[in-house]
């Protein structure tokens, strides 16, 4: 790292060189080894290889960066780094609690469209990765490859507020919602009166906010494009998030890890794009998306007699908003 300039360092590895030192720092207990025998890397070294895995999604084009390193060698420095950067994970990826940051995400969604209220917006994408096997169909999600569908909630500064990988690409974007713990918080009343915005893939209730299905007035219109405009900032961090780390597009050719070293990997490059956000890292160049979102479907219902009552209390929400345009 020392011969690259300060842009070339970005754009290997996606972060300053000041943020990758601190890094090291923070996995050097952990991975440093005890003598150099047998050529031990460094943790500095094994560091750097996990990064540009991350960055490229292939171990071999790693290899042929002339580090030194073989193929083994990066796949055992990614298998000894994530899961200590993961530790951190809660650190950098959280929903707002306090009241001034409460405050401040309000504030900050109400700019983008003037819908007030809004904590964050949720949507699902799918994460490539080969397929773990070949007789059971759930990892095959609706685009016909094997993916991991990954739960996102961001804020209206692009920054990732909470994440949900651990399931499969054939589940739907309503179940992950109802079995997480941001969607059960949010049912519990722990955000208060704020609301998270979702496509019409998700149940409407008092905290989570779809798009009216068939606007039949020029207020639910008005609303409905609010509500896509705002949506569009997860959109965003999406395209920004597999761009920086292309481990997570369908161009590298899928994930190949295991399905738990995979959600593990998806969940640091989560962190990792928080931290490049809150330092003011370049944005690497975009690359075509692919359609790797989740498609809006129907929700999965709930009982008849709770779908009621919650659908219910969602549309007054809803309507008290559609009221403000």
């Amino acid at each position: 790292m020392d011969v690259l300039s300060d842009r070339a360092v970005q754009e290997k590895y996606r972060l300053p060189r000041a943020t990758i030192r601190r890094l090291v720092t923070l996995v050097t207990p952990h991975i440093q080894r005890a003598t150099r025998r047998n050529f031990a890397l460094s943790p500095e070294v094994q560091l750097l290889a996990a990064l540009r895995f991350y960055a490229v999604g292939s171990f071999l084009e790693v290899v042929g960066d002339g580090t030194g390193l073989s193929k083994a060698s990066v796949s055992r420095s990614v298998a000894a780094v994530t899961p200590i950067l993961l530790r951190h994970a809660r650190t950098h990826i959280k929903m707002p609690t306090t009241r001034d940051e409460v405050r401040q995400a309000h504030q900050g969604f109400h700019a983008v469209a003037g819908i007030p209220r809004v904590i964050g917006v949720v949507d699902g994408t799918l994460i490539p990765i080969l397929n773990p096997s070949l007789v059971d169909p759930c990892w095959i999600s609706r685009k016909h490859y094997a993916a991991i569908n990954t739960q996102v909630v961001v804020d209206h500064n692009g920054l990732i507020t909470d994440i949900v990988a651990r399931w499969p690409g054939g589940t739907h974007d309503s179940f992950i919602w109802a079995n997480s713990a941001v969607g059960q918080k949010a049912g519990r009343g722990e955000f208060g009166r704020s609301v998270v915005l979702g496509d019409s893939g998700y149940p409407l209730r008092s905290y989570l906010v779809t798009p009216v299905t068939n606007p039949a007035t020029p207020q639910e219109e008005r609303f409905n494009e609010a509500h896509t405009r705002t949506r569009t900032r997860v959109e965003r961090v999406f395209g920004t998030w597999k761009s920086r780390y292309r481990c997570l597009h369908r161009s590298s050719g899928g994930l190949r890890l295991s399905p738990r070293k995979c959600c593990q990997v998806i969940v640091v490059t989560a962190m990792l794009h928080n931290i490049a956000v809150s330092v003011g890292a370049d944005e690497p160049p975009p690359v075509d998306d692919e359609e790797e979102h989740s498609e809006d479907e129907a929700p999965i219902p709930a009982p008849q007699n709770v779908r009621a009552v919650l659908h219910q209390a969602g549309a007054q929400t809803r309507q008290e908003l559609v009221n403000l345009f």
